[in-house]
């Protein structure tokens, strides 16, 4: 593990500590995780070097990346999603399970939503991911059966409906505001697509649709 790439990037953050900032981020995820305050530019000019040395070692740390999700402080879960983003070209299937214990640890919409376009991008390049998608979409974590129903997002034309669909369908019924939340971006973000076979699947559907979900899949039809 690159421990001292790890101290120098923690003591960045901390000499750009912003209290204000930091209260305010705080607050607006309910006070769950603490924050330094960094907006995300200051944050990403932190590590931009570092990543551009790990792409071209073309490997990745999972033990520092495990180092940096067990921080208390958010911005060493952001860099997590960064630096995973900028290794998509090497990440495989055999690492979801990896993946997965991030989306296990810390849970809230602004991590899950992260890892759900990561996924989504290992799965266009294998399609065993679509039957593992399945089997997240009927999970007891509703986080996990989020990042299933939001996997495709931004696909376009290569959205696999069948896929889609099946998700969505697992997940119709529920209370949850962040299922139905997601069930709703993921319509509307394919409608741009498609809107005919959006319209058409929340006419055939809306009588199990939650209304949150109905709202946000018709915004754009």
């Amino acid at each position: 593990m690159n421990t001292i790439m790890f101290e120098e990037i923690e003591k960045q953050f901390e000499l750009n500590r912003n209290s204000d900032n930091a209260v305010q981020m705080a607050q607006y995820m309910r006070n769950q995780f603490k924050f330094y305050g960094l907006v995300a530019p200051v944050r990403k000019t932190v590590y931009k070097d570092f990543l551009k040395t790990e792409k071209a070692k073309k490997s990745i740390d999972w033990e520092f990346l495990d180092r940096c999700y067990q921080s208390d402080y958010r911005e060493f879960q952001y860099l997590v999603m960064d630096y995973l983003s900028a290794m998509q070209k090497y990440l495989q299937y055999e690492d979801i399970p990896k993946i997965k214990n991030y989306a296990k640890t810390k849970q809230w919409w602004d991590t899950i939503d992260g890892l759900d376009r990561i996924i989504g991008d290992i799965g266009l390049a294998d399609n065993r991911v679509d039957d593992l998608m399945i089997e997240w979409s009927k999970d007891n974590d509703f986080w996990i059966r989020r990042i299933a129903i939001d996997h495709q997002l931004l696909r376009k034309e290569k959205t696999n409906v069948d896929l889609l669909s099946k998700i969505i369908c697992n997940n119709l019924g529920s209370n949850e505001f962040f299922i139905n939340k997601a069930i709703g971006w993921s319509l509307r973000d394919y409608s741009k697509t498609s809107s005919k076979w959006v319209k058409d699947f929340v006419e055939c559907n809306k009588d199990k649709m939650a209304k949150l979900s109905i709202k946000e899949a018709t915004k754009y039809l």
